[in-house]
């Protein structure tokens, strides 16, 4: 099994930790808990570069060996580091579990190293509808 760790902290408050387990080739588990969000969808990507010096401004797009277009998670057509949206309640946490098969912790496509975002906005999904999946 590997594992991996983000511990985010951002503007205003907003932090968590996220948890990445990968067991041989299989799908990578993501845990993770956070807060002082706005209540609502926030897009949640790992991003191509791991260089958080700017922001999101300097991790780059996302995540996408295979160049394929911007999806939702369970779209074959998806950048892998679309991992959609997270659900903050109205006492600005979140909490969730994604499993994904794009993600690998190992290998020449692994996210080791790569930036992890929580955006303040919500991902349209590749839709160019925001709001109305989760």
């Amino acid at each position: 099994m590997v594992k991996a760790v983000v511990v985010l902290g951002g503007k205003e408050g907003v932090g968590g930790t996220v948890y990445f387990t990968q067991d041989g080739d299989g799908p990578t588990s993501v845990t993770g808990t956070l807060s002082g969000l706005q209540p609502g969808l926030h897009g949640f990507h790992v991003h191509a570069l791991g260089d958080t010096t700017n922001g999101c401004m300097s991790t780059g797009p996302h995540f996408n060996p295979a160049g394929k277009e911007h999806g939702a998670p369970e779209d074959d057509n998806r950048h892998a580091g679309d991992l959609g949206n997270v659900t903050v309640g109205d006492d600005g946490t979140a909490t969730f579990t994604i499993v994904d098969c794009q993600i690998p912790l190992t290998g020449p496509n692994s996210i080791v190293g790569r930036a992890v975002v929580v955006h303040g906005d919500p991902d349209d999904l590749g839709k160019g509808v925001i709001g109305l999946q989760a």
